[in-house]
């Protein structure tokens, strides 16, 4: 079983963007710069995000993205599934074809393994991710230059 690391990005992105709401839309390069992922595969996956109705964009001077509902109403399973990841614990991609065309003896428990961490993941809000102290705490440092100046005002 793997996520890939276009669920992670994903899910670090958005996590991004509901720490650093109080500062109005976000650029994909701030994000870029703070979680020290790729802009254009930040553009990719917010193209998806967009299309899942999970962000809005905003345009021109001071433009960025902002969160199009509720951090307290999307899951990270939500996240992951806009971006046409799944966490799945099979061989075949749940496609019980896992033995030369044939379901294998153990098709059933991986899947059901699969559906379980989907739960538990469809059951952890970026709000409630936000709201953790050991997330504050990393957001905080993420905000500051190397040099020491401020590049957003601190979280509340």
């Amino acid at each position: 079983m793997r996520l890939t690391t276009k669920g992670r990005y994903a899910v670090t992105a958005m996590l991004d963007l509901t720490v650093n709401a109080h500062a109005g839309p976000i650029s994909l390069a701030d994000i870029s710069r703070r979680q020290e992922i790729s802009l254009s595969y930040l553009e990719q996956l917010f193209a998806r995000l967009r299309r899942a109705r999970l962000v809005e964009s905003v345009r021109g001077p001071g433009g960025g993205y902002l969160l199009a509902m509720a951090p307290e109403a999307i899951s990270v399973a939500r996240v992951i599934d806009a971006v046409d990841e799944s966490v799945d614990a099979t061989r075949c991609g749940g496609l019980s074809d896992c033995q030369q065309g044939d379901t294998c003896l153990t098709h059933h428990l991986w899947c059901e393994l699969s559906e379980q961490i989907h739960g538990f993941l469809d059951g952890i809000t970026l709000g409630q991710l936000a709201d953790r102290q050991e997330v504050r705490q990393i957001a905080s440092r993420q905000r500051r230059r190397p040099d020491g100046d401020s590049i957003l005002a601190s979280a509340p």
